[in-house]
């Protein structure tokens, strides 16, 4: 392998530079800059619903105008946040890297991408200039084609158009682990990061044209009168919800999976040791896939499915847990033995693993067709969900931060401010979702701003909890920030860690390699030789 040159000097600063540059790794720092944006929004979004949650009369806001905080926090979170943010950033970033490219295999194609999450994310923030929209993130019919006063076309549109940003990134990952891999990097030997992206595009490239569909006929009963999902016209508001869930449930694995990749490459670097039972933490990725396809109608067990039906979605949402547990197992087993240091990106994967570990348990109570009923519509489902989607994935994404920070930017952060972080957003975390289990199961309904005294306790703590979360999400904001003015330079291989992404200088050059590796050994190959250890 030959030695790589410095990070070109030369490279230029202008807007333009920035704005017309087919770098995958610049595209990725966009993407970071825009993901970012969105996510104070929705945030703020967040923090307006759990003010407003602090008493039971609801002071703060009107009823629609509590419907409109939720729906745009949950709009803007899942779809110009969560989705995006592990793959378009670190995965733009890092794949190319990873199994030796200079590039993604389209690179101009990756550019359009972000101009249409751009175009995507302004369709939405003219919504929420307009006055918002009402019908949460799921557009359930007849609310959101009859009866909605929202701008539910235009928000649709939104979702839409930032449709076709993922479907082109997923595409454009696929053909490049299909076709630009170094020479002797077969599929045993890639990263398992790159394993669950490939997972992540295929769900991407085959259920976000259902969800494209599916809001366009919602357009077409709103704007022509169509009868598509309306009973009086003869259209089934239930076709809507089979519609949207096989986008919808196979979208948190979208979510989830880029984060199971980073915690791998967290956790064989915290430990120093090949990763244990690689093909099955490969695998299970795959398989993760393919069965989250067939669970949708467990999101539909009170809809007057047929039992038969619930009875077998019930059955396939138990057994997508099989390859989920083989990651977190086999993850404790790398650990095991491990000459482990509390750096920040072990301390962010140590919050993941708890988080999706609790998160994943009560998705299995929610699989059973008994206790689903029970807790059907309720903060149960909203605390779950949450310490999947955003506890577990955000906690990696600020994993993947910390721990590829210094190869984007060539600067070290105060690594004592990141562990205060991990350890923060854990206790912010837990202390805002996990009285939200008591509240579903003592039967408080999601959804409702105005509710009975006797849970007001459990609410406060509940925004109580999201205050310190808030404000730990804001902390890597000022020492990341600090570090690129004032950071200590980075080596190209701070952490000790193996993988093709470490062999080149940090930040690495423009086209990444002088010349395209050959991949001799297996990934992981720890331990290392001393020399390369920090």
């Amino acid at each position: 392998m030959t030695a790589n040159p410095p990070s070109d000097p030369n490279a230029g600063h202008t807007i333009r530079s920035w704005l017309l540059t087919t770098d995958h790794k610049r595209i990725a720092v966009l993407y970071l800059v825009s993901v970012t944006f969105f996510f104070l929004i929705g945030g703020a979004a967040a923090g307006l619903v759990r003010a407003d949650l602090l008493t039971p009369e609801g002071d703060l806001l009107t009823n629609e105008g509590y419907n409109r905080a939720f729906t745009l926090h949950g709009v803007i979170m899942v779809w110009f946040f969560l989705i995006p943010s592990i793959p378009n950033v670190f995965g733009n970033f890092l794949i190319p890297l990873m199994i030796g490219a200079r590039d993604l295999a389209f690179p101009r194609l990756n550019l359009l991408s972000w101009y249409v999450y751009v175009l995507g994310g302004l369709f939405t923030l003219i919504v929420l200039l307009v006055g918002g929209v009402d019908t949460g993130w799921t557009f359930y019919t007849p609310l959101s084609s009859m009866f909605s006063n929202g701008h539910v076309v235009l928000v649709a549109a939104a979702v839409f158009i930032v449709g076709f940003s993922s479907i082109l990134t997923g595409l454009n990952f696929i053909v490049t682990i299909h076709k630009l891999r170094a020479p002797g990097m077969g599929w045993g030997r890639m990263p398992l990061f790159v394993w669950s992206h490939y997972a992540t595009s295929i769900i991407l490239v085959l259920a976000t044209p259902v969800l494209s569909i599916t809001l366009v006929l919602i357009a077409a009963e709103r704007l022509f009168g169509l009868g598509i999902f309306d009973p009086a016209s003869g259209g089934d508001p239930l076709l809507f919800q089979h519609l949207f869930w096989f986008y919808s449930h196979p979208a948190v694995y979208i979510m989830v999976l880029p984060a199971l990749g980073v915690i791998s490459e967290l956790v064989a670097a915290a430990a120093r040791k090949p990763v244990f039972g690689y093909s099955f933490v490969a695998g299970s990725s795959i398989a993760i896939a393919i069965i989250g396809f067939f669970v949708w109608g467990h999101h539909m067990f009170v809809s007057g499915q047929s039992m038969y039906a619930s009875a077998v979605f019930s059955f396939l949402s138990l057994a997508v847990a099989v390859p989920s547990g083989i990651k977190v197992y086999n993850w404790t087993a790398t650990l095991y033995k491990g000459n482990i240091l509390l750096d920040p990106p072990f301390l962010f994967a140590m919050s993941f693993i708890g988080l999706f570990v609790v998160g994943g348990l009560t998705g299995i109570a929610l699989a059973m067709l008994s206790i689903d009923v029970h807790v059907h519509d309720t903060y149960f489902v909203v605390a779950h969900f949450h310490y999947i989607m955003v506890g577990g994935t955000i906690s990696a994404y600020f994993g993947a931060l910390h721990f590829w920070w210094p190869k984007m930017f060539g600067r070290m952060y105060p690594l004592t401010w990141g562990r205060i972080t991990a350890a923060t957003i854990f206790f912010g975390f837990n202390l805002t979702f996990f009285p939200q289990f008591i509240l579903g199961f003592l039967g408080m309904p999601r959804r409702y701003h105005v509710y009975a005294p006797e849970f007001q306790t459990l609410h406060v703590l509940s925004s109580a909890g999201s205050t310190l979360l808030g404000f730990a999400y804001l902390l890597p904001f000022v020492y990341l920030g600090y570090s690129l003015v004032a950071g200590k330079r980075a080596s190209a291989n701070p952490w000790g860690a193996r993988g093709l992404e470490w062999t080149v200088p940090s930040p690495p050059p423009k086209h990444n390699f002088v010349e395209i590796p050959t991949v001799t050994g297996r990934p992981y190959d720890y331990p290392i030789d001393k020399e390369d250890s920090r």
